[in-house]
Formats: structure tokens, C-alpha cells, sequence
């Protein structure tokens, strides 16, 4: 009820609050990450140790190894994947200066890696509960105001909290969320088809061999008298009955009638499989359409923010 209140006046809320007491750091402890340019460090001294013959080689490689590499006049520019900022070639410190780098390559002096033995971390994920709240209070100006007229605030609330409710922070792990929950879906939907249209030839089967068993006689007789045209008279329902239930079995490919009491047994696992099936479809169905709801609600809120983001710019210029 909190967050919901929150995030429906455009306040931030604390995801997983710990207490106080320490600073950040101290409170990390073990479980601190390397920064970017501590990161950034070690590429580099990865792709030293591959002994490039120049600096382009050595671009070449961190290139290879995911990093982005720019550059603005003549400062050098990279970026790890996940980071959302570039960092200066010369500002990652002693011994990274495009200068140290140079008279290394060139043989010069010897590269001393800052760290060793630092832990290579993943980059950082999107926090969808930080990203939403971020586009939410990223000012209450003229975009945000046309934001708002097409989208509800309890709506977004009602979404934040189904996120955090069910762990779903990251896009990527909602994408997939959504995907497999609308994948077991249809595969549902297909299975109980696939039993309602059998359930449905073996009615008509069924029907068709109860037909054609009690008319036999009269067809046997019917082609005895030669096909008699006042026999035929006589018992042209009969004889209907009969000659279409052949030609359901022709229609159907049945080479060899099975038994009636067969395709009963059949019917009734085929009944009792669907209303299994069904239930979990219902569930499954519920699960997909919060999923899908809460995915294109976050799209909304993402599309309408890099909109409004790529129409300030477009002024601009």
C-alpha cells in the first residue's frame, strides 16, 4: 500500500531497505563490485598480455573482448557492455594514460597491472523499479504532463508492485517471463483442440458404426436383390444410412472398424484429460495476461519517456 501510494504521487520508494550505521562501502564489504574503470583496468591488461604490436592491435583487442571503443578528438573513450557512461582513456590512472600505454607498446617501459587479482564482475543489470521510478519523477514538465493524460499513474502503481512481488526487475527476465508464459499457453490452448477435435471424430465415428452395424442386413439384402429399385424403395432410409457411413469411413481412412466400447474408453481419457488441461490452461492464461500487461505497461512507460526524449532533442535542433 505504501509503494503504491508512492509511486502514485511520483515518490521515490526503498527497494530492500537495509539499516543504517555503516557507510556504503563498509556495508558492502566482500560483496562490493569493481568499479567501471576498475574494470576497464583489467581489459586492458588482458589485452596487454596478448602482446599487441601497436596501439591499433590493442584497440583491436579490447574491441574484441565486448569493449566499446570512441574517440573525441584526441582523447580516447571506452565502455564495457552495461555501463551506460564512457570513461577517458586518461582518466583511469597511472600506467592507462594513452602516454604509459605507448611507451609500452613501443617497448619503453614494462606495464604493471594496477590490480591483480581483481574479480571480473557482471555488468550491471537495469533495475526496472529504479528505471520506472526515474521516468516518473524525471520532471513534471510539458512531456510528462502529455505522458500522464495517456497513462494512469495506479496503473504503473499496480505494475510496480506485481515486479517486486514476483522478482521481476530486470526487462530481460520479464521479456523472457512473458514469452515462456505465452509459449505454455498456446501450447495449452493446442492440446485441448487437439482433444475437443478428436472427441468430435469419435462422435461421428461412433455414430457412423452404430449406423452401419444396424443397417448391414438390410444393405446385404438390398445388393442380394440386385440392387432392386423397389427394394430400395422400401428402405432408402436404411440404405442412406448405410452408404453414408461408408463414406465417412473412406472420408476418415478407417481400413478397420474398431470397437464401439474402444471409442468410448478413448472419449471418456480424452474428457477427463481436458478438464486437467483446462484448469491449468485457466491459470496459465491469468499468468500470462498479468505478464503481458505488466510488459507492455512498462513499454509504454519506457517508449513515451525515449519519445518525449527524442522530441526535446529534435527541437533542440
Amino acid at each position: 500500500m505504501s509503494d503504491t501510494i508512492c509511486i502514485e504521487n511520483g515518490l521515490s520508494i526503498v527497494e530492500n531497505p537495509k539499516p543504517h550505521g555503516k557507510s556504503y562501502d563498509q556495508w558492502l564489504g566482500d560483496q562490493a563490485k569493481p568499479s567501471h574503470r576498475e574494470l576497464l583496468r583489467v581489459a586492458i591488461d588482458n589485452a596487454l598480455a596478448q602482446k599487441p604490436a601497436d596501439l591499433d592491435d590493442l584497440l583491436k583487442l579490447l574491441r574484441e573482448s565486448g569493449c566499446e571503443v570512441s574517440k573525441r578528438g584526441k582523447a580516447y573513450r571506452l565502455k564495457l557492455p552495461g555501463w551506460s557512461k564512457v570513461s577517458r582513456l586518461d582518466s583511469l590512472g597511472d600506467g592507462y594514460t594513452l602516454e604509459d600505454l605507448l611507451a609500452v607498446l613501443a617497448g619503453q617501459k614494462e606495464h604493471t597491472p594496477r590490480r591483480k587479482s581483481i574479480k571480473q564482475a557482471d555488468p550491471p543489470k537495469v533495475n526496472l523499479l529504479l528505471d520506472i521510478q526515474a521516468k516518473l519523477q524525471a520532471g513534471k514538465g510539458a512531456g510528462y504532463m502529455r505522458w500522464a493524460k495517456v497513462f494512469n499513474l495506479k496503473q504503473m502503481a499496480q505494475t510496480v508492485n506485481y515486479l517486486t512481488e514476483h522478482n521481476l526487475l530486470e526487462y530481460a527476465v520479464l521479456e523472457e517471463k512473458a514469452a515462456a508464459a505465452t509459449a505454455h499457453h498456446n501450447d495449452l490452448s493446442a492440446r485441448i483442440k487437439a482433444a475437443e477435435k478428436r472427441m468430435v471424430e469419435i462422435a461421428v465415428l461412433r455414430t457412423h458404426i452404430i449406423n452401419y452395424a444396424k443397417t448391414r442386413d438390410t444393405y446385404v439384402a438390398y445388393r442380394k436383390a440386385g440392387y432392386s429399385r423397389k427394394f430400395r424403395e422400401e428402405h432408402e432410409a436404411e440404405i442412406l444410412l448405410h452408404q453414408a457411413a461408408k463414406n465417412a469411413f473412406d472420408d476418415m481412412g478407417v481400413k478397420k472398424l474398431p470397437k464401439v466400447k474402444e471409442l468410448q474408453a478413448e472419449y471418456t481419457r480424452l474428457m477427463e484429460e481436458k478438464k486437467k488441461t483446462y484448469a491449468e490452461y485457466r491459470r496459465s492464461r491469468e499468468e500470462m495476461r498479468e505478464l503481458l500487461t505488466a510488459k507492455a505497461n512498462v513499454d509504454r512507460l519506457l517508449d513515451a519517456a525515449a519519445s518525449h526524449s527524442a522530441q526535446k532533442v529534435q527541437e533542440v535542433l
